[in-house]
């Protein structure tokens, strides 16, 4: 179940207020800033600091090149 593309256009990180990049349910939301995960879970995005998950050097990587050759776009334009 994807989310609601209302609901991410307002979707941000708690911590740096910035942008997340929608990785589809199973990859959750992604903030190339800070290198954190935030989980979906039954549909539900789990925005708690404490629960985001730390994405190795290697997967951030790999994240932010899918960034840049333009395959996710941000949450909302800043």
């Amino acid at each position: 179940m994807a989310l609601d593309p209302r609901l991410l256009a307002v979707l941000a990180c708690p911590v740096d207020k910035g942008p997340l990049y929608y990785l589809g349910d199973d990859g959750g939301l992604y903030n190339p800033r800070l290198h954190r995960r935030y989980v979906v879970r039954d549909g539900i995005p789990v925005m708690l600091p404490d629960e985001a998950e730390q994405v190795d050097d290697a997967a951030a990587a790999a994240l932010d090149a899918r960034i840049a050759a333009g395959e996710l776009t941000p949450t909302f334009a800043v």
